[in-house]
């Protein structure tokens, strides 16, 4: 499936959209240049799950852990992989136990720098820019 968007707000309610197809314990993998809407997206998932922080790539922490007010998913794990070379870093913060919860949504920027610890399952959001206003979103 392949998606158009035309400025952050549409990104944001793309995402909002989206959450209604998404199930607990799902781990969804972000791909996609610097700037092309992976936390935009996030953000506008994280809203649609009733997470009240203020949600921002977490570039220097590696991970953060926010809790939802959604009927099925309870826990919202953003994770932004863009440091790494591997997961074994993530492993350390207990990734794999998230990823194991049935009520738990797992989000993981730059996803292809640690594609060898992602579980069986995991959905993918290809993120492209194709004008300063313009992103392409391709689900696989």
């Amino acid at each position: 499936m392949k998606y158009i968007t035309h400025s952050v707000k549409e990104t944001k309610e793309l995402a909002k959209e989206l959450v209604k197809s998404l199930k607990a314990g799902q781990v969804i993998g972000l791909s996609g240049d610097l700037g092309a809407g992976k936390t935009a997206f996030t953000q506008g998932l994280a809203k649609a799950l009733g997470v009240k922080s203020i949600v921002n790539s977490p570039t220097f922490v590696l991970m953060k852990v926010y809790e939802a007010r959604h009927k099925v998913i309870k826990t919202l794990v953003h994770i932004d992989a863009y440091r790494l070379d591997e997961g074994s870093n993530l492993e350390a913060l207990g990734i794999e136990e998230y990823m194991a919860d049935p009520q738990t949504l797992v989000v993981v920027e730059w996803v292809e720098k640690i594609k060898k610890i992602m579980p069986k399952g995991v959905k993918y959001y290809n993120f492209k820019v194709l004008s300063e206003d313009q992103r392409e979103i391709v689900v696989k």
